[in-house]
């Protein structure tokens, strides 16, 4: 799987901060729909953490939602979150944090609601950032998130990996059912999961390229090559991906989409020794 270059990756969005909102029309419509999938959840959090927020599209929709809740915004990006604190009225903003989503600054058992809309593709140890979303979260608490699968951007993968087999060029992720099992393996509960793709049509390789670039999405592995690419080798890749073009000549992008939202069970984590502590206010919950 990618290793992420996380300082690498900060100053890519820092620097599209300023146009994100103009160019980012793919993750503009995953998060609409996985705020859609909340219509159909039961919930009246005190405390919402929007994971990995941006430039705060999802946190002024959360406060519209929850109008009583504190809403939280957390990114490690600061161009981002200085987009993200125009959001809401001058009556009612949101709180950030600037910080990394696999250290969260936030007490545990202190969240009611983490909501993340593809920011999870970033992290290169699901199994350890799980754990940590499940210790801030409350008991009964719920992760509602998107993510990316392993068939985005395939069309790209496959024609950098023809024009030069010697480094990655484009992210991996893992699939739906790795990050189902590291849900579980966290400890968390009624776990759902599903996929969607969502394909993108451009007039030319070139353009796919760019608009990943003008969204801050680019190749972050510590392992990509680094320095100058190569006119040759760019235009190698440009002919590879060609062959994906359809009958119009225009060219796929392909984004797959995985949604997941899984519960941190009502009672407690099992103490050192095996312990299981279930509070009274907890056996006549109903958390649905």
């Amino acid at each position: 799987m990618t290793r992420i270059d996380k300082p690498a990756l900060r100053r890519s969005f820092d620097r599209c901060a300023a146009r994100y909102d103009r160019v980012a029309r793919l993750q503009v419509e995953v998060g609409e729909r996985l705020q859609a999938r909340l219509d159909w959840i039961r919930i009246e959090p005190q405390r919402v953490l929007d994971l990995g927020c941006g430039t705060g599209r999802g946190l002024q929709a959360l406060m519209r939602r929850w109008r009583r809740a504190e809403v939280v915004g957390l990114d490690f990006a600061p161009g981002m979150l200085a987009r993200a604190a125009r959001r809401g009225r001058p009556w009612r903003r949101p709180r950030l944090v600037c910080a990394d989503m696999g250290a969260l600054p936030l007490a545990a058992a202190s969240v009611d609601l983490v909501f993340s809309n593809l920011s999870l593709q970033w992290c290169d140890d699901l199994p350890a950032q799980f754990a940590e979303l499940l210790r801030v979260l409350r008991p009964g608490g719920l992760l509602l998130f998107s993510t990316l699968g392993p068939d985005t951007l395939r069309e790209l993968r496959q024609s950098w990996a023809e024009a030069d087999a010697a480094a990655p060029h484009v992210n991996e992720f893992p699939d739906m059912h790795e990050v189902g099992d590291a849900l579980v393996g966290a400890g968390f509960a009624d776990v759902v999961m599903d996929v969607d793709r969502i394909v993108e049509w451009h007039d030319g390789p070139l353009s796919v390229m760019r608009g990943l670039h003008q969204i801050g999405a680019v190749n972050r592995d510590r392992g990509r090559r680094r320095g100058l690419l190569g006119r040759n080798r760019l235009q190698r890749a440009c002919n590879a991906y060609r062959r994906f073009a359809a009958a119009d000549g225009r060219l796929p992008a392909t984004w797959e989409v995985v949604y997941g939202h899984a519960w941190r069970p009502l009672q407690s984590l099992p103490d050192a020794d095996g312990t299981v502590r279930v509070s009274l206010e907890s056996l006549g919950a109903n958390r649905r």
